[in-house]
C-alpha cells in the first residue's frame, strides 16, 4: 500500500466514529459523506485528525479553511490533529502542540496512512 492522507473523526473516550482515505499522500478531496458524518457525530464529536504522510507539519491553508468552516456549521470550536512524519500536532482552543504520548488510533492512522515518524512512533 502507498502512502495516502486518511480522515478520522474520533469521540469520547478516544472512540474511533468514522473514518475515510483518498488516493494520494497530497490530498484528501472534498467529501459528502465526510460531511454528513461530521453532521452526524456532532454531539459526541471530540476531535478531527487527518495524515499528511510527506508533511508539513501543520494545518495546510485548506486545512485552516475546511475548520473554519466546520466550525461555523456547528456553532462551536472543535479540536484538530494531523499526523505527520514529525509526528501529531493538536490545535485545542486556538493552540497547535506536538503530542509527546500519542493516543491509541495514532498507531492505526499511520499505518493506514503509511506515515514513517521521525520518533520511531505515531
Amino acid at each position: 500500500m502507498s502512502a495516502r492522507e486518511v480522515f478520522l473523526i474520533i469521540g469520547r473516550g478516544d472512540a474511533v466514529l468514522w473514518s475515510d482515505a483518498s488516493d494520494s499522500a497530497l490530498a484528501l478531496p472534498d467529501s459528502r459523506a465526510r460531511w454528513e458524518a461530521i453532521w452526524r457525530h456532532r454531539a459526541e464529536l471530540e476531535l478531527i485528525v487527518h495524515s499528511h504522510p510527506v508533511g508539513p507539519h501543520a494545518f495546510s491553508a485548506e486545512d485552516e479553511s475546511t475548520m473554519a468552516a466546520v466550525e461555523l456549521a456547528l456553532g462551536k470550536r472543535l479540536s484538530w490533529a494531523v499526523l505527520s512524519p514529525k509526528g501529531l500536532l493538536v490545535r485545542r482552543d486556538g493552540v497547535d502542540s506536538t503530542v509527546t504520548e500519542p493516543p491509541w488510533w495514532a498507531g492505526l492512522l499511520a499505518l493506514a496512512s503509511q506515515v514513517r515518524t521521525t520518533t520511531g512512533a505515531p
